[in-house]
């Protein structure tokens, strides 16, 4: 895709983002989680939150905030305790089908080279692997594994199992993906090339998108929006409008908005006591 033509996605995208309705929408959601003689644990309490379709929402907040929680009652792998879970207008009462999801662990088969763990998806659903094989190879290509389709997952190293992990979530073409913190065992350098591969992506695919990480930065550099999240119990803190301009390149750090906003999140969680000011040097009182 040539420079242009990645711009001209990024403007309609965004400008069908701030028109169009919610794709996702939680009212006065409540999660709690009970264990027989067991104190409840309260993960989530009354969050409210819209997914515009086609935005790219990112969700950051400390371990144990209710993130992951979130994404699985979207997903509807997990049942509110109360409140409502709409997605496209539907409410999720039972496990959806129509979204694809990457999870912390790529979890490949074994036994599978990357293209067959690719067709997995469909071969789930019931559907024809044949008929998707094209596409499995166009997007393993789009995520920088054209020469590696026919490796078993020992031979990838972790970035790129993520990549597999990523090209399944997409074969089916569903219109809402969600991710949930894909790149948290990854090393600095393998992130950064799959953040931007994966805005490139995006900007060509104009999934709805609910990301879930704990770094700021990453939650800045791919997000439409931002969600900031309270510890335990999980509420949400502030919604944050980036507006840093896409494709969001290695120079992105650099713009004043990243610096906004990222300074904005950390006051939120300095205040919530998340974060802690510099400490004071060791031997000095």
């Amino acid at each position: 895709m040539t420079a242009p033509s990645v711009a001209t996605a990024a403007t309609r995208i965004v400008a069908a983002t701030d028109a169009s309705p919610p794709y996702v929408a939680l009212t006065g959601v409540t999660k709690v989680y009970r264990r027989a003689g067991r104190e409840e644990t309260r993960a989530l309490d009354r969050v409210d939150l819209t997914i515009r379709e086609g935005e790219f929402l990112a969700i950051v907040g400390p371990s144990g905030c209710g993130k992951s929680t979130l994404l699985r009652l979207v997903a509807g792998l997990h049942l509110a305790s109360t409140g409502e879970v709409r997605v496209d207008g539907r409410v999720v009462d039972r496990p959806q089908t129509n979204l694809g999801i990457v999870f912390q662990s790529p979890v490949l088969l074994d036994w599978r080279t990357a293209l067959a763990n690719v067709l997995v998806q469909v071969e789930l659903r019931g559907l024809d692997p044949a008929a998707y094989r094209d596409r499995a190879r166009r997007l393993l290509t789009q995520v920088g594994l054209a020469d590696f389709g026919d490796r078993y997952p020992h031979e990838l190293s972790g970035g790129m199992r993520k990549r597999v992990a990523i090209a399944r979530a997409l074969i089916h073409d569903a219109p809402l993906l969600l991710m949930d913190e894909p790149f948290g065992a990854l090393d600095a350098l393998t992130r950064e090339q799959i953040r931007l591969d994966l805005e490139a992506l995006w900007l060509a695919t104009r999934k709805t998108v609910l990301f879930i990480t704990h770094s700021i930065d990453e939650a800045v550099l791919l997000a439409d929006r931002v969600v900031v999240m309270s510890p335990r119990p999980g509420r949400i803190e502030r919604i944050l409008d980036v507006g840093l301009p896409r494709p969001r390149g290695l120079d992105a750090r650099r713009a004043p908005e990243f610096t906004r906003a990222t300074e904005a999140i950390t006051e939120i969680f300095l205040a919530r006591g998340v974060l802690h000011g510099a400490a004071r040097p060791i031997g000095q009182e």
